[in-house]
């Protein structure tokens, strides 16, 4: 009788052991914030910051910018740092991995704008009389603003201006590695 109060006790004690070791286990794996309520590994969400490798592509396959060769792209999710197609796709991710994204124009740099485009004397721009095409300028706004241009048309009495991003009115494909979530 004395023996089985003995090993009854010892299972007790066993069990409540095993309990103390479980439960010291999840309060570890709660506080590090490394597993997501689901069990499974973290998933991004806003505000989070991450670390992401990404290659940017155009309609046709062409690249137009890539991480390869650079320390990742940081940035706190939904703090509007990148574009809004982008920083929606990454949402959901866990590190390690690769995603393709496809951001139609109004989630990217949004559509080509006319009211954009000016046309402006050459003998009002310095250096006017030397830009070609493809050439970057400031286009200094009534308030004193400077807003970027890029020039578009070169003639001798008038120089063609675009200050939309280079890359408003495309559709955009970023192939996109989560790296981290800080």
């Amino acid at each position: 009788m004395l023996r089985q109060g003995a090993r009854e006790r010892g299972r007790i004690m066993r069990r409540k052991q095993v309990y103390s070791v479980l439960l010291i286990a999840c309060a570890l794996i709660l506080a590090s914030g490394c597993v997501a309520s689901d069990g499974g590994q973290a998933v991004v969400k806003p505000g989070d910051t991450v670390r992401v490798h990404y290659t940017g592509t155009l309609e046709n396959g062409t690249v137009f910018d890539s991480s390869a060769g650079r320390e990742p792209l940081e940035f706190v999710v939904g703090s509007n740092a990148v574009i809004p197609g982008f920083d929606a796709g990454v949402v959901g991710m866990q590190v390690g991995e690769t995603k393709t994204i496809h951001v139609p124009v109004d989630q990217a740099y949004g559509p080509h704008r006319e009211e954009l485009v000016f046309v402006a004397d050459p003998a009002e721009i310095p250096g006017g009389e030397n830009l070609t095409v493809g050439d970057q300028v400031g286009i200094t706004l009534s308030g004193g603003q400077v807003l970027p241009g890029r020039v578009a048309g070169v003639s001798p009495d008038a120089v063609t201006i675009d200050a939309n991003h280079h890359l408003a009115g495309v559709d955009l494909t970023f192939t996109v590695t989560l790296v981290e979530i800080g």
